[in-house]
Parts: C-alpha cells; structure tokens; sequence
C-alpha cells in the first residue's frame, strides 16, 4: 500500500462559501467511500493475485482473487470488508486453507474471520465468485464490461470502472486510498483474441478447452481502477526509449488492421514522454514499461497500458477543448492520459473527492506539451482557450468519504488553477521544481489535497491557502475591481473569499507588466500610461477585471 503521510491530513476550518450541493448519501456510499470503516482501517493490501475466466458468448466471467494483507490492528469484530457489485456473486473464501463464512450487504461482503489476526501478521484471504458483470453504459464514464466488435466482427472485450470501483468486475478492497505494492493479472479468453493488461507479460498458456491464458505482473504499487482488460485481434510493435532512468519500453498494441495508423500516430508518445519528464521527473514504472492499447472507446489512464481510442486522429476525436487550434496540433488521448502515469497512477488521491489531483494535473499537463512544442506563448494560449469549459456550477473538491466527486471544472479549473500558480510563482524552474518535486515526494504514494496545497505553497515561498480556498472550494471566479483617476489607480479584490491576496499583474505603464498585491482594502498604485484605457490584466491570471468607476465624492481611496 503507498501509505499515507498522517501530519499532512488538518484541513483548516475557516468558513468558506460554497456552492450548494443537494446530493444525499446512504449506507452504502459510505461502505464504498470510506477508508476507516471497520471492515477496512484494520488491514492493509500488500498483493493481489487476480485470476479471471471471460466467456463473450455469454458475457460471463468466472475466477479468483487471493488478497494478501498486513494485519495493522486486530480486527475488534474478526470482519474484513472485500467489495464486489451486483450482479456477481461470492462462490466462497478461503483462508489457511478452510472456508469462511461470510455475510453480504449490498456491494460488499463481510468475512467473519475464525483464524487470529494478530497485528504484523501477513495473511491471505482467497476469493471465488462469477456472474454477468455490469454492462458498461457510456466508457468510460459510466464504465463496466465493454461486450462489442471490431469493424470486421471480431469480438472485442474491455473493461473501464474509474469512479464506478473496480469492484464491477473483481473483488478487491475498492477504495484509492490502498494499493497493492505489486499484482498478478491473469485473464483467460479464448484462443481467439489477444489479451493486453498491466504490466508485463510473464507467461501464456494455451488451455485443452479452446481458451488461452496471459499471465501479466505489475511490480509496482498500482490503483485498482488501472486494472484492464483488453481482448482483441491486437498486433504488436515495440520501441525503446532513452528516458531520465535509463531504457524505457514503449509496447503498442493496435486492432491488427491500424498497425499503419498506429505507426503514424504513436509516434508523439516519445516527444511527449520526454516533454513530461522534464516538467515533472521520470517516468514512475521503467520496471513495468509503457504501453498503448487500442480500444472501442475514447481512453483511460490504465496504469503502464494506456487505453487509446481517439481514432487515430488529433485533438480529442477530431476536437480542440481550447478553441484555439492547438489542440488539433497533437493526440489528446495520448497526452492527457498518459500524464495520469505522474498524476493520477504515482500520485494518486485518496478520497474521489480530491480527483482534481488527477484531471487538474492532467490538464495542465496539456498546456505544458504545447509548450514543449510550440514555445511557452502557445502553451498559455491553449490553457486559457479551456476556461470556456468552465461552469462553475460547484465546487471542485467534492464531499469525503462516500465515493464523490466536485464539479467536472477539476479539469480546465484545475489546469487553469495550477496556471495561475506558475504566475504566482513568477519563476519557470521553480515551478518546474515544484512540479518535479511533488512527484519525487509523493512517489508511489496516496495523497490528500491538503499534502499537495502545503507542498506548493511551502516551496512557493508563499501561503496559498486562499488561493487554493478560492479555485477549488468555491465557485467564485475574483474580480480585481478598479477604477483610475488621472495617474492614480485604485484598485481591490472582489468576490473572493475572506483574505484572499493573490498578487497580479497588470498594465501600470507601457513597458509590460508590473505586480500588485490586492486585498479586500482599496489600494492604490502610480500610473503611467499614456492611456488609461490600455490599463489591463494578464489573462494568465484566471481572474476578471472590472471598471466599477469612481465612488461619489471619492475622497483618497475611501469607498462608501
């Protein structure tokens, strides 16, 4: 498990508008999102051993999962939580080789334990089950078991479940908040499709019945959300890559008829794994390589196996989400989710509430490809084009502990937010620092946002709190109210939360840019413009201006 750093978890309590939020949550919400459930807090996963039977013909699957765990605790009731969905089934659990009981309570079992569990031990407990996995309805975001066909009819099998648990298709302990340090996956199909999972390929087995086996091991900690199937008429190529660890494999895996598309398109992962490890440091699974798989549908941040389904095509299936025609410059699905491997898959957020740290990062990382390409004016001008996906219809940081997300702004807010940090920040490889750093910090680890907030900003060399406050606990855009006479401009932050004090810059004289520090208090700076109307703000800034004009009677900078 990559565990998790106790003093950084004191979220401070000032009292902070947000947007109302009308979800209601139950019993079971909890079961599934909640790390320190009794069923849960007492043990911690070390390996899974996942074995698995798929049969299209009747989209069933058929199989096992040995779950080794460290006992942290002694359990007070002997009962051990493992999450599988309806509509599949536990045949049975085994433990020191004798069965257990075990009770069901919705999308989760309970097995009652007989065998001590003393704290330090390390046990393993074996689960049987089968049944007609949940179809998925709309991958991958309302994910499941993909049942489809190529376009020569061939069968084609894949599985999504961000979000929706891994539990849809396996038994496992479901929460992001503990991951295996390493994992075996093997999945049996038949002999006619190709299976590609995580990892590497270890051993295949081709079985009497007409079904073979691929056996792949992961050797790093990884999040249960990343384990995939992929099963198809897949061919196979393979390149190296000399990265900041040393020899890097990069494994493509397309439908065997877009091998010449996928040679003309996959190309961009070498420019942009470089561009990624200069900005945030090596790339976290050189053991376990780098794969892209095609799938049907259009991609997931499965760790080391990438899922692609972009069409072979640039911008997002034909699309520029910044309006402004670089994103038609490269492959979306590409970019955005092989940046999960440093955000998202290596630093992984603990809580569904907190996958900003995912999408926020991996937006970003969009802007910053574009950078590495096309020089730092484009990066900036392609992150500021997907503010028009903005809606600000609620916070971004969702309820904890019952399996939630915010506001689907975690992507162009959160690129958006760490955008006008850099500004903040006001030196590049600081930044760059920074953005390195987090990733050689928290390693192979879970995170919560309240680590990631106090590493910025400690290494900013500035309290960020507000800053933070405001982007990702409040649907509040600030507004730097001004207003100019003569040579004098007054100016005040706005529609923010109490305290906020984020420097900005703006136009105070014709030679470029200049910092002020705005607070809720009007202040007041020397202009010297030729002009009052050229005064502006750098768009950098996700901020609005707004000329509110002189107060009556304006005396100093008193406003009534």
């Amino acid at each position: 498990m990559k565990r998790l750093r106790v003093g950084a978890l004191v979220l401070l309590a000032a009292p902070i508008p947000l947007a109302a939020q009308s979800q209601t949550f139950t019993h079971a919400d909890t079961l599934r999102g909640s790390y320190s459930t009794p069923g849960r807090a007492w043990w911690d996963v070390t390996f899974y051993d996942l074995h698995v039977a798929i049969s299209p013909i009747d989209s069933s699957i058929r199989g096992s999962n040995g779950i080794s765990y460290r006992v942290l605790e002694p359990s007070p009731s002997q009962e051990l939580q493992i999450d599988l969905m309806v509509p599949l089934e536990v045949d049975s659990m085994v433990q020191d080789g004798r069965t257990v009981s075990f009770r069901r309570d919705g999308d989760a079992f309970f097995a009652q334990l007989d065998a001590p569990q003393p704290k330090g031990a390390t046990k393993t407990i074996t689960v049987y089950y089968h049944g007609q996995p949940r179809p998925a309805k709309r991958p991958p975001w309302d994910g499941g078991f993909t049942w489809t066909n190529d376009s020569l009819g061939r069968t084609w099998v894949v599985t999504t479940d961000q979000g929706l648990g891994a539990s849809v298709w396996w038994p496992n302990k479901d929460t992001q908040a503990d991951e295996p340090d390493s994992q075996r996956i093997a999945l049996t199909v038949p002999d006619a499709l190709l299976d590609v999972s995580n990892g590497r390929l270890r051993e295949t087995t081709h079985n009497a019945d007409g079904t073979t086996t691929y056996e792949w091991f992961v050797v790093n900690p990884i999040n249960n959300y990343a384990i995939a199937v992929a099963a198809g008429s897949y061919a196979h190529y393979s390149d190296t890559l000399q990265g900041e660890r040393g020899t890097l494999t990069l494994d493509f895996w397309p439908l065997d008829y877009h091998v010449e598309a996928a040679r003309r398109q996959f190309v961009q992962a070498r420019s942009m794994l470089h561009c990624f490890e200069h900005w945030f440091g090596p790339y976290p699974w050189y053991e376990d390589g780098y794969k892209l798989i095609e799938v049907p549908h259009s991609g997931m941040e499965h760790q080391s196996a990438v899922a692609y389904g972009n069409w072979y095509a640039n911008g997002y299936r034909g699309r520029d989400l910044s309006g402004t025609g670089l994103g038609l410059k490269w492959d979306f699905i590409i970019v955005h989710e092989s940046a999960h491997e440093w955000f998202g898959n290596s630093i992984t957020a603990r809580d569904e509430a907190d996958i900003w740290v995912h999408e926020g990062f991996a937006n970003y990382a969009e802007n910053l490809y574009t950078e590495c390409l096309f020089g730092r004016d484009s990066g900036a001008a392609y992150v500021i084009g997907t503010r028009r996906g903005i809606k600000n219809d609620m916070p971004i940081i969702g309820p904890y502990g019952v399996n939630a997300d915010g506001s689907g702004d975690r992507y162009p807010k959160g690129g958006n937010l760490l955008h006008t940090i850099r500004q903040i920040v006001g030196d590049d490889e600081k930044w760059r620092g920074i953005l390195r750093g987090l990733n050689r910090t928290f390693w192979h680890q879970t995170v919560t946002t309240a680590q990631i907030e106090m590493y910025i900003g400690r290494h900013a060399g500035r309290d960020l709190t507000k800053v933070f406050d405001q982007y990702l606990r409040t649907t509040l855009v600030p507004v730097l109210e001004y207003w100019i006479a003569g040579n004098t401009l007054h100016y005040r932050w706005s529609n923010v939360v109490p305290g906020f004090d984020m420097p900005v810059r703006v136009t105070l004289s014709g030679s470029g840019f200049s910092v002020i520090r705005p607070t809720e208090a009007w202040k007041t700076a020397r202009l010297r413009l030729a002009d009052a109307a050229a005064f502006r703000v750098d768009s950098n800034y996700y901020v609005s201006a707004r000329d509110v004009g002189p107060p009556p009677a304006a005396t100093g900078t008193a406003r009534p």
